[in-house]
């Protein structure tokens, strides 16, 4: 009598039972690998496409951006204001000759009371209204309305409470002219003291213990020609890894200086960097040049 189970021998005394509700089990595990293998997979390939995607963003170095401004400006400076005001001119007295002709045209089926061969009686008198009624109203409703001058205004895409460089004084006590400072600039140079564990109260400090260490550095020490002070209260934006505080002075030295940043962070600078301001906080001076 069939018992409803199927059996494979494996000893000569014994079987191994193998049941429905096994072999269900046995499936099911099964399709759950098979499911996780394919969602592993998925997500896999969606982890190198958005990878490819990022690599494929372009980036403008500052000089280009610099190009593109310039090549807007020239094309806005020869742009033929005359001669567009004069074909608007024109397109609008040819409309208005047309709105005339057709008046006369319908006027006279009207009067006549015979129905024009491209115009039926019943939509003449409809017409006759419309086009004596306020033309400019109707003419800018059906889209033929062409304003005399055209102003657009230049969209203003600053960023909300970014305010425009402005005349600044630096707190503290005057800089001698010798310090040449510079506002809203970063210096790139080797550094002769590093800011982290060398604060100053003001930028003219910071300036003057750049010219002292240059004054009294031994010989085969490197001279600070580079001053570059963190004047803000809330710290300093910089690239590297460290928290820069209010009144850094950084000492540095370089053969032929290098700005880092200057007035601002370009954009493409700040779509890598977003806990990058607009304005470079640091001021700098290079000394002894």
């Amino acid at each position: 009598m069939a018992r409803g189970e199927w059996g494979v021998q494996l000893k000569p005394r014994g079987k191994w039972i193998c049941s429905y509700k096994k072999i269900t089990l046995i499936v099911c595990f099964f399709n759950i690998a098979v499911a996780l293998y394919c969602l592993r997979s998925l997500y896999a390939s969606l982890y190198i496409y958005s990878g490819s995607v990022a690599r494929n963003i372009v980036v403008y170095r500052p000089d280009q951006i610099r190009k593109m401004e310039e090549s807007n400006q020239i094309r806005k400076s020869y742009k033929p204001v005359e001669l567009i005001k004069w074909v608007i001119a024109k397109e609008q007295e040819a409309i208005e000759n047309w709105r005339k002709e057709k008046l006369k045209e319908v006027k006279l089926a009207v009067d006549k009371g015979n129905s024009n061969p491209t115009i039926p009686q019943e939509e003449a008198g409809m017409l006759v209204r419309a086009l004596e009624s306020d033309w400019a109203a109707l003419s800018e409703e059906i889209g033929l309305w062409i304003p005399v001058e055209v102003a657009n205004a230049e969209h203003n895409d600053k960023p909300e409470g970014v305010e425009e460089l402005e005349e600044e004084v630096l707190p503290g006590r005057p800089l001698p002219p010798e310090c040449k400072s510079e506002l809203h600039t970063d210096y790139d140079g080797s550094a002769v003291r590093w800011g982290l564990t060398h604060h100053k109260d003001s930028a003219a400090d910071c300036c003057q213990a750049c010219l002292d260490q240059a004054k009294y550095a031994k010989e085969g020490e490197k001279k600070c020609n580079i001053w570059v002070y963190c004047p803000s209260e809330f710290g300093c934006h910089s690239p590297d890894i460290y928290q820069h505080k209010h009144q850094e002075c950084w000492l540095k030295y370089a053969e032929k200086p290098k700005l880092n940043f200057k007035d601002r962070y370009p954009e493409w600078y700040r779509n890598s960097h977003p806990s990058a301001p607009v304005i470079v906080p640091w001021a700098s001076g290079v000394v002894g040049a």
